[in-house]
């Protein structure tokens, strides 16, 4: 993976290439806690030869897994970087092309990157927290910025 750092109108920019074999969450996780990010909105676009996305099951209080076990187009991936138990962490959903032009979307678990994922990381706050609801299982943002 490469990332590059710069400076839009006073809030810090990350672009992330996230190479061929590389798996994505992981990927822009480490480069949010090497940089210091805690609060931001992620936007990507590029290819998966493997995801997984999940659909929240309310009652379950948990995320159904859907395999994408294809090569597929990372059409969307929109979401947010928000510090959990002291750590930056990327939740983000995706749409997911596949060949025939059908799609699968959902909360991005996982994805093994194929050929490459643009990734544009950009600092909203100096830090913004999320809690676990307990009514939902979820972690929700807690609307407090943390200094």
């Amino acid at each position: 993976m490469r990332d590059v750092e710069l400076a839009d109108s006073g809030r810090r920019v990350v672009v992330i290439a996230v190479e061929r074999g590389e798996e994505a969450v992981a990927a822009v996780n480490e480069v949010a806690r090497r940089r210091g990010i805690r609060a931001a909105e992620v936007t990507a676009v590029g290819g998966f030869q493997d995801a997984e996305v999940g659909y929240f099951d309310r009652e379950a209080r948990e995320y159904v897994p859907i395999p994408v076990s294809e090569q597929v187009e990372v059409l969307s991936l929109v979401g947010d970087i928000a510090e959990v138990d002291g750590e930056p962490a990327l939740h983000v959903h995706a749409v997911l092309g596949r060949r025939d032009g059908s799609t699968v979307g959902g909360h991005l678990r996982r994805g093994e990157v194929w050929p490459t994922l643009e990734v544009v990381v950009t600092e909203v706050a100096a830090a913004l927290a999320k809690r676990v609801d307990p009514e939902t299982g979820v972690a929700l943002l807690t609307g407090t910025a943390r200094t």
